[in-house]
């Protein structure tokens, strides 16, 4: 049910996924583990542990998420958003500043099953998208009632799990089309507007005929931590924690981590608290998205993985299909750089990361952050 991007012997695929960032300032009641206490930045975000069996980053900690189907460009979403809501932009504003310079991947075919019927533009398909697969994985419906006439830009909230929970996500599951038969039953609407623009990952090279991803990654404020109903299929265990803890987690290797995700929780950790990080997605909506795509370099003894801005960097279309090399080990590499921004992975969980530079569209970047030499 998905569609396929070709660049020469890779097939890419597109996706969504949304890091739910939940307000932990106040003890609620009905919250998950309510006994713990609140991090020091006031918010936790929930990641969700994929199955062992699951033919992608099998047993990782991610966020929830998945890939763009036709079912979620569907006609029939203009009937469930009007009369309020339209194209060409459904109420999100302005169209933000495009910066997908590099690298340019060839569109999908016009008989891929995602372009047929593409009724709605990228960034509402990508949203409803993530909020589907939300609710596939983790059970959490991000909906509003179709009579909500105004999107306000406030903190959001869950819907209560609706009866026959699993049911209906047994159904959104076997036929994705079935989230718009499931947001019409409860007279609501996908609540897009609570998805901020975040930022877009390619997965890097790393051998020929492998499956890649063009994911597009939104964030979402929450006044407080829904319940997680687990699917027990694709996703076996989740867990609230603060970027700090996250952190923790990975180095002690209780979780398991992929570089984009661990740069994603690095770079939060800059917010001191959930009003802090709100108001930034909020003044940041003109800014868009910076989209990369890591290229890898292969030292003697290690990966580097490059990003945009850094001194190894090259754009240029050749690294689609190709990653770099070098004869020297990572740590004489690193002396001789200035100009940085690269996640040097020491282990499976041990990663560096190195900035120097700033970003080009007002983001926020991670701070450096190297991993003691004791866990070498």
């Amino acid at each position: 049910m998905s569609g396929f991007l070709r660049s020469g012997s890779s097939n890419w695929r597109r996706a969504a996924t949304v890091v739910l960032a939940a307000d932990w300032t106040h003890p609620i009641p009905t919250a998950p583990a309510p006994s713990l206490p609140p991090p020091a930045e006031g918010f936790r975000l929930l990641l969700l542990q994929r199955s062992r069996q699951q033919s992608v980053l099998p047993g990782a900690y991610v966020f929830p998420g998945g890939v763009l189907d036709a079912a979620d460009r569907s006609a029939d979403w203009l009937r469930l958003f009007a009369p309020h809501y339209g194209p060409p932009r459904f109420g999100l504003g302005c169209a933000p500043p495009s910066h997908t310079t590099f690298p340019v991947l060839p569109a999908a075919g016009p008989d891929s099953p995602v372009e047929l019927g593409a009724a709605l533009p990228d960034d509402v398909a990508f949203r409803i998208c993530a909020l589907r697969e939300t609710f596939e994985e983790a059970g959490v419906l991000l909906l509003r009632p179709r009579a909500s006439p105004t999107a306000v830009p406030e903190l959001s909230r869950a819907l209560p799990a609706p009866e026959g929970l699993a049911a209906w996500r047994a159904r959104v599951r076997r036929d994705p089309r079935q989230f718009l038969h499931l947001c019409e039953h409860l007279d609501c609407i996908p609540d897009i507007w609570a998805l901020h623009d975040w930022s877009a990952w390619l997965t890097p090279f790393r051998q020929r005929g492998s499956r890649r991803f063009e994911t597009y990654f939104y964030l979402c404020c929450l006044r407080e931590p829904p319940p997680v109903y687990l699917d027990l299929a694709e996703v076996v265990d989740y867990q609230w924690s603060s970027p700090a803890e996250a952190t923790g987690s990975f180095l002690s290797k209780e979780i398991w981590l992929v570089p984009p995700q661990f740069y994603e929780i690095r770079r939060l950790e800059n917010f001191a608290s959930l009003s802090d990080l709100h108001k930034f997605c909020l003044d940041h909506i003109s800014q868009g998205v910076e989209r990369w795509m890591p290229i890898t370099l292969v030292t003697a003894d290690g990966l580097i993985m490059l990003l945009p801005g850094d001194e190894l960097y090259l754009e240029d279309s050749k690294f689609l299909e190709n990653s770099l090399s070098s004869e020297k080990k990572t740590e004489e590499i690193m002396k001789e750089g200035k100009k940085l921004h690269r996640i040097v992975l020491h282990n499976r969980h041990l990663y560096s990361i190195y900035v120097t530079v700033q970003s080009k569209y007002k983001h926020v970047y991670p701070k450096t952050y190297v991993v003691n030499k004791s866990h070498l």
